[in-house]
């Protein structure tokens, strides 16, 4: 029989209580790259940069490219090169390094030494200046390049190693120097050591540590026997201890080493969720970044895939973020993809603020609806899915809610084109969301597969195909012979509680609702009067008694309205409401009332640089009546409405 004394219980209770206790790992659906830029205006090329990624090979500029932090606030020189970011342990710390080196305006002769930054948030950093020549005049007195600082935990020492590569004047030797960090991160220790001396020579250090193997990947060279460099690339040295020893592997890594294709910068991480590695690459001279996959660290795949990217990064360096991280990021810089930002549980939120049009800025949008309940305006979008598209590509479709029209809240995808197992074009077309009995349906299009129907408890969803088949199909659009006629429902209740649900392309056709909103309640019927060139996107809105039919006219499209005392005409062509929307050839509009201000919902392709006509954002303009009930030109705006409060 075992016995156990008190003070084991104690402790092995603890040891449980811990945990228990113990926070969860971060889970990581981005990735973050610290960078300099390679292109452009060279003045601006050596400063801190951020990219961010979904997937790891699509990135996309934080700030618009421009600096995060401007260099002149954080080095010596003015310029910075070379950042590496590193999550801390525990995962709430960041630390970056990066080279105090302004090659443009200082030349390559000489750099003293590196800068040192540290952030709980990824947003505020502290720096430190570390001039390594002045620190530590008589060995480093001499020194001629301080580069490529990078850094690591050492759960030994329980510190942060930050090694980097030094060169001395009238030396040829390339060697890597190592000291241990301040708590505070603002310096070294002591005097940086010898940490390891490669064969022939090595930059650009990055060390990552895998089963009990630290792996420290550099750019190193092979020379013949008069010291004659006859071949350089990525190599790598291993060791069980991060003082070494460190055991030189002298074969090649990277798929140009053979080519006299010159890379560096090499960086290793690891994907998220994932037991895959990237080692990733700077082609400098070629403005290109590619990447090798190996899931050992070993062995490599031999050919190398290409980022995708919005700008041309050099020697840089990638961590793991949060969805949470990147919506800090974001709301701070912008840039961030649409798909990092979107909420997927049904409980998540993702709140930003309207800075003008386009309204929304981190998914491309597109045919715009719109529903006022109460105090609370919901906006519900198709969505484009990617940026610079050639066709239309879009499979969902999105939902936000405002009180103001300045602060706006996105939820979780309502609706995917999925949800409906007829709808065989797989195109997530133009929709409408109307209120009915406390139920909301939503009106979809599939292009050539017809209008179908979704309902839900709630404006946000989610949302499920009412009926299991289209409500309504090219059959019912008898005057069209093309396949997307039947498209873009809108649908009006009067005020008699009649809906009416009308559609079409080229035609415009429209019919009643009977009131489980699932249903025709009578025939099809075309609408047609003098003047009526009609292209798609109707709308119909009421005021003062008259009804007013707007819808796009022309291609590329502008709007166009028309009125009449009855929903079903006769109808009175009254001129062009809206204008061609920039850099889109659709036009798609919506038009609601919201706290006692007419307003103008619409597209157009207005996203700096990817935007245009399979790429359209929504905005929102205000709407006005002459005195004769007539309505007045929108006037497109790039600052957008201003916030709207109740009138009293």
């Amino acid at each position: 029989m075992i016995k156990f004394t008190t003070a084991a219980i104690c402790i092995f209770l603890s040891l449980q209580l811990y945990a228990q206790k113990k926070a969860p790992a971060p889970n990581f659906e981005g990735y973050l790259f610290a960078y300099f830029e390679g292109s452009g205006d060279k003045t601006k090329q050596e400063q801190l940069r951020f990219g961010v990624s979904a997937n790891a090979v699509n990135w996309f500029a934080l700030n618009n490219n421009e600096p995060i932090i401007p260099s002149a606030q954080i080095s010596q020189t003015g310029g910075i090169r070379d950042p590496h970011i590193l999550r801390g342990e525990g995962g709430k710390d960041f630390y970056m390094t990066a080279t105090d080196m302004f090659v443009h305006k200082n030349g390559w002769d000489s750099n003293p030494g590196i800068v040192m930054l540290h952030s709980n948030d990824l947003i505020n950093w502290k720096h430190s200046i570390i001039d390594v020549a002045k620190a530590y005049p008589k060995t480093f007195g001499q020194v001629k390049w301080v580069w490529a600082p990078q850094t690591i935990y050492d759960p030994k020492a329980k510190k942060y190693l930050v090694y980097f590569t030094v060169r001395f004047k009238g030396d040829d030797k390339l060697d890597f120097y190592s000291a241990y960090a301040t708590k505070d991160f603002s310096g070294f220790e002591r005097e940086p050591q010898l940490m390891f001396r490669a064969k022939y020579g090595a930059i650009d250090g990055d060390i990552i540590y895998k089963d009990g193997t630290y792996h420290f990947f550099y750019k190193g060279n092979t020379k013949d026997k008069d010291g004659k460099e006859i071949k350089n690339g990525i190599q790598k040295a291993t060791g069980e201890s991060l003082q070494g020893p460190w055991l030189e592997d002298e074969k090649y890594l990277d798929a140009y080493s053979d080519k006299r294709v010159v890379v560096e910068g090499s960086s290793v991480f690891k994907l998220n969720n994932s037991d895959e590695y990237i080692l990733m690459y700077d082609l400098y001279t070629n403005l290109r970044y590619e990447f090798q996959r190996s899931k050992d660290l070993y062995n490599f795949t031999q050919k190398p895939e290409s980022f995708t990217k919005n700008f041309n990064p050099r020697h840089g360096s990638v961590i793991g973020i949060t969805k949470e991280e990147a919506r800090r990021l974001n709301a701070k810089w912008g840039g961030v993809p649409g798909s990092l930002l979107q909420p997927q549980s049904l409980s998540d939120r993702y709140r930003f603020t309207s800075t003008g049009n386009p309204v929304i800025t981190h998914h491309y949008t597109a045919d715009p609806a719109a529903l006022v309940k109460g105090d609370t305006l919901w906006l519900f979008a198709g969505h484009d899915s990617t940026g610079g598209q050639k066709n239309y590509k879009m499979k969902d479709w999105l939902v936000y809610s405002t009180t103001d029209l300045k602060n706006w809240t996105e939820y979780p995808v309502p609706l995917k084109i999925k949800d409906f197992s007829w709808a065989k074009s797989g195109d997530a077309y133009a929709g409408h969301v109307t209120e009915r009995n406390g139920k909301y349906y939503w009106y979809i299009s599939t292009n050539w597969s017809g209008i179908g129907v979704a309902v839900a408890d709630r404006p946000e969803g989610p949302y499920k195909d009412a009926l299991g088949k289209p409500l309504l199909t090219n059959k019912d659009c008898f005057a069209s012979t093309h396949s997307w006629a039947c498209i873009d429902p809108a649908i009006f209740s009067d005020d008699d509680g009649q809906a009416w649900i009308f559609w079409g392309n080229r035609h415009c056709y429209y019919a009643k609702l009977k009131d489980n909103m699932i249903e025709l309640d009578g025939p099809v019927k075309q609408l047609t009067f003098e003047g009526f060139d009609f292209t798609e996107a109707p709308w119909v809105h009421k005021r003062n008694g008259k009804y007013y039919l707007s819808y796009a006219t022309g291609f590329p499209e502008k709007i166009a309205y028309a009125t009449a005392d009855k929903i079903e005409g006769p109808y009175e062509y009254k001129g062009i409401l809206n204008e061609i929307a920039g850099n889109s050839n659709t036009n798609h509009q919506a038009i609601i009332e919201f706290k006692g201000q007419p307003y103008f919902i619409y597209h157009n392709g207005g996203i700096q640089t990817d935007g245009g006509s399979y790429s359209r954002s929504i905005c929102i303009d205000s709407l006005n009546y002459n005195t004769d009930g007539t309505l007045k030109r929108v006037v497109m705006t790039t600052e957008g409405v201003q916030p709207v409060r109740e009138k009293n």
